[in-house]
């Protein structure tokens, strides 16, 4: 039926993503195998926060105000909402790297090349299919 919107109820939504992913062979579980991270889907809301909490309002020529959102901020924020285990917020994982803040302890963790593979695929789960260049300039404009 052209008309039928019960396809669109909550209920009937498939439910959010949710997959393993193996960031870097460096970390290893009790059996010596690559320990997996586990990475969910997000909500275009979640999205938004994301988004909305690395933008900073600016001032230009004239005293002019303007809106800049930093695109590495963001991507940051995008991963660790994301990430469910490891628990990135957690205090005794940051205390071991000696950060404060899931975003500093994902940037001392991680590798410049185990970062840029996991901000891919938090980009793939959460249906970026465009590459990461084009990400960062919609986030510019």
């Amino acid at each position: 039926m052209a008309n039928d919107l019960s396809a669109f109820y909550a209920q009937n939504a498939a439910a959010v993503e949710a997959e393993t992913f193996i960031v870097s062979d460096r970390f290893r579980d009790s059996e010596g195998a690559p320990a997996a991270w586990k990475l969910r889907s997000m909500t275009e809301a979640e999205n938004e926060q994301c988004r909305k909490s690395a933008t900073r309002k600016v001032k230009g020529k004239n005293g002019q105000q303007s809106v800049e959102t930093n695109p590495d901020e963001y991507l940051a924020k995008l991963v660790v909402a994301s990430v469910v285990f490891p628990n990135l917020k957690d205090a005794e994982l940051q205390q071991s790297y000696g950060v404060l803040g899931a975003e500093s302890l994902l940037r001392t963790m991680l590798r410049p090349g185990e970062y840029a593979g996991l901000v891919g695929k938090v980009q793939e789960l959460n249906g970026f299919d465009r590459d990461m260049n084009d990400l960062v300039e919609e986030v510019k404009n």
